[in-house]
């Protein structure tokens, strides 16, 4: 338990409700509440501290002062990560498994993963124009699930793909979900396991021919530091772990096509502008709209920060949403502004829509690439190459729901080709 006099504290019994109930901004009302970047809870049952800022970051992501293992709940290994994931391990042995991820989201697959996406969107074109609306995060998540099993070499029939995406974003939405949603998480993390688990035990016996580099092939094969492949099961859950966040793009291209909408002078931009001007508008639609909203780690042994003490197995979140918004790092941190990234220092731990740190190092997401390229192909295909409408809809997104997307899921009528 941790026993800072000094920190700021919150008086409830426990704020595991308050959590789900106020969502993103849980941390940033209580920052604000106490003006102070760092604070003590009570989250399902246990003290936990709240921090955000740079500075934070980067004491959060520092190895040697916290850990994964024994962090993560359990109903968010049985939705999102998947039982004794990477994202739950530490040390060496987590480096080992890393280098696997690493080894097959570099720049040349990344360019791929672009590739196989600007090929799918066109394919989309045209069957749009015959449709009288479609909705956007819909045929993102279906052609993103089609895209990355195509890649990653997991056989895929057209008749699954609706279903298998469906499946890969119930795993994402159900982690901050109570009740029938996130139990409709569990049931859809369970079918895609035994559907990988079966792709990975026919590669294994020769039933399946798997191309060498493949993301199925390397992860069917992949030698633990004491020379063992891993077991069916665990295959299946690491494996999932390099589809499932890919087909998460189809959030940030959602909020990036509303980002369009909103702010049709960027849009402008974009359409005569260079690939520089692209990513900025990527990295501004990551740092504004929200998708993580904190990321939590263990202290692993005691110490002391800005004269607070840390006690070993204390939780600790970092709040990923706030530490994006935070005013002392980014002017007017509630306008989206993409330009404020010609200037952006190229910090590890200010910018953290996918972790912080080094990503071979540590635990910041090793797809971050990944969604810069998708995302550019994606974007060229909406400023350059079709025209569309945008219908009546409810494009209003609530801070309270973790992960949060327009309730509309984004409609586009009237698509016709440049």
């Amino acid at each position: 338990m941790v026993t800072n006099q000094s920190l700021p504290h919150d008086d409830s019994l426990d704020n595991s409700l308050a959590l789900l109930r106020e969502g993103y901004l849980f941390i940033e009302n209580r920052v604000k509440r106490y003006e102070s970047d760092i604070f003590e809870a009570r989250v399902l049952g246990k003290n936990v501290i709240c921090m955000r800022g740079e500075e934070a970051a980067e004491v959060f992501y520092d190895p040697e002062k916290f850990q994964r293992k024994g962090t993560a709940p359990k109903r968010v290994q049985e939705t999102l990560f998947g039982k004794n994931a990477i994202q739950t391990m530490d040390g060496e042995a987590h480096l080992h498994r890393k280098l696997l991820f690493m080894s097959l989201l570099t720049p040349s697959n990344q360019q791929q993963l672009a590739k196989l996406t600007r090929v799918h969107w066109e394919c989309a074109l045209e069957r749009w124009e015959n449709a009288e609306r479609i909705v956007l995060f819909e045929e993102a998540k279906n052609i993103l699930t089609n895209v990355v099993c195509q890649w990653a070499g997991v056989p895929l029939a057209d008749s699954e793909i609706t279903d298998r995406a469906n499946d890969f974003i119930s795993m994402i939405y159900a982690f901050g979900k109570v009740g029938p949603e996130h139990w409709q998480g569990r049931r859809a993390r369970n079918r895609a396991e035994v559907w990988i688990r079966g792709v990975i035990d026919n590669v294994r016996t020769g039933k399946l021919q798997s191309e060498k580099g493949t993301a199925l092939y390397e992860m069917a094969f992949f030698k633990q530091p004491d020379g063992t492949q891993l077991d069916t099961q665990m295959a299946a859950v690491e494996l999932i772990n390099v589809l499932r966040p890919i087909v998460a793009n189809a959030t940030f291209i959602t909020f990036a096509a509303l980002a369009l909408y909103q702010y049709r002078d960027e849009k402008e931009k974009l359409e005569t502008g260079t690939s520089d001007d692209m990513e900025r508008f990527i990295h501004e639609v990551r740092r504004f709209y929200p998708f993580g909203p904190f990321v939590g780690a263990k202290v692993r042994n005691d110490f002391t920060w800005n004269n607070f003490q840390f006690k070993k197995g204390t939780v600790v979140f970092l709040d990923m949403y706030g530490t994006n918004h935070d005013p002392r790092l980014w002017e007017k941190p509630n306008e989206f502004k993409p330009s404020r990234f010609k200037d952006w220092n190229g910090s590890l731990y200010n910018f953290i829509p996918h972790g912080g740190g080094d990503p071979a190092k540590g635990h910041r997401c090793p797809g971050e690439g990944v969604t810069l390229e998708v995302m550019k192909a994606t974007l060229e295909f909406l400023v350059k190459r079709i025209n569309y409408d945008i219908p009546n809809q409810d494009l209003n997104y609530s801070l309270d729901e973790m992960p949060t997307l327009p309730k509309s899921g984004f409609e586009m009528s009237n698509i016709r080709r440049r």
